[in-house]
């Protein structure tokens, strides 16, 4: 592992995490903000990540979907208790292909494909029947054909400009490493805990 790649230290670091958290190493809070600058976090399932960029997938028409639709910049928090470390991320967010969305739904499970179509995500829900009668109705659409995916639903790529390794150490003087882009390259610094 290179000490300048943050991309190197990030997968080691999950490949640990994978091996000691108990339950969705991959889970990440996403922090996005409205145009006029309110933030909404949430958590998120990681689902790739390559030197491009951090991968999560969504319904479009959520609210972190419309928020980013708006405003294309988001931070995301790893934090792995178990292993007392955490790992920020922030950028600019960009689409991810329709070649990419659609390799990815393939691979959900059939229920997962069919609650895409049927939860109106972030919209208020009249009741758990509701849900349950959208997913029997798209169920009974699709019957054991193929399940398109939704137009609505789709990923985005967050684009680092700054990575942020953080490691518990003894006496709360914990070690911070920080990655900054610089054209093709990242300029690293440590911080003060």
């Amino acid at each position: 592992m290179s000490a300048a790649d943050p991309f190197a230290r990030f997968e080691a670091w999950m490949a640990e995490a994978s091996k000691s958290e108990v339950n969705d190493p991959n889970a990440v809070c996403l922090a996005t903000a409205t145009p006029d600058g309110r933030p909404s976090a949430r958590m998120v399932l990681l689902k790739g990540v390559d030197a491009r960029g951090f991968v999560f997938y969504t319904n479009l028409e959520s609210r972190k979907g419309g928020e980013l639709a708006a405003n294309p910049q988001a931070a995301l928090c790893f934090h792995w208790k178990t292993l007392q470390r955490s790992v920020r991320v922030e950028g600019p967010v960009e689409p991810v292909s329709d070649a990419e969305a659609d390799a990815y739904y393939a691979s959900r499970h059939r229920s997962s494909r069919i609650g895409a179509w049927a939860s109106q995500q972030s919209r208020p829900l009249e009741g758990r029947f509701a849900l349950e009668k959208r997913v029997a109705e798209f169920t009974l659409k699709f019957g054991l054909g193929e399940i398109p995916r939704p137009a609505f639903w789709s990923g985005f790529r967050v684009l680092p400009q700054r990575m942020e390794f953080w490691q518990d150490m003894p006496f709360r003087l914990h070690e911070r490493n920080v990655f900054t882009r610089e054209g093709d390259g990242w300029r690293t610094e440590t911080l003060y805990p």
